[in-house]
């Protein structure tokens, strides 16, 4: 017998202090089985000035996510922050896709993906 569950998505990111990230709007998103998340982030002299969810997809316990990773991803400057309890995935999730919007943002930048 195969059981498949739903682990939790691997948070791809970090700190933003050494990234070049040109200022702007980028939309961002991301997914993992059963959640998704799309992000609008500003970028203001290099730094993640605010960060809007524009859709989320996952169960009432995910919803919890919602209004607090975008705050502390914003207040650490940060796209590994705390996940909120019961709500990992949706936490990760979202802060994937803080990532993809702020890969964009450093692309812009002539970045190119990391140090």
């Amino acid at each position: 017998m195969l059981l498949a569950g739903c682990g939790a998505a691997l948070v791809t990111g970090g700190a933003v202090a050494r990234r070049p990230l040109a200022d702007g709007q980028y939309v961002g998103s991301a997914r993992s089985f059963p959640n998704g998340a799309t992000v609008r982030v500003v970028v203001k002299d290099g730094r993640i000035e605010s960060v809007e969810l524009l859709a989320h997809q996952g169960s009432w316990v995910g919803a919890r996510a919602e209004p607090v990773i975008p705050a502390r991803v914003v207040e650490h400057q940060s796209t590994d922050v705390d996940a909120v309890t019961g709500a990992t995935n949706s936490s990760n999730v979202i802060m994937n896709a803080v990532e993809d919007a702020l890969g964009k943002a450093e692309e812009a930048a002539g970045g190119g993906g990391g140090e």
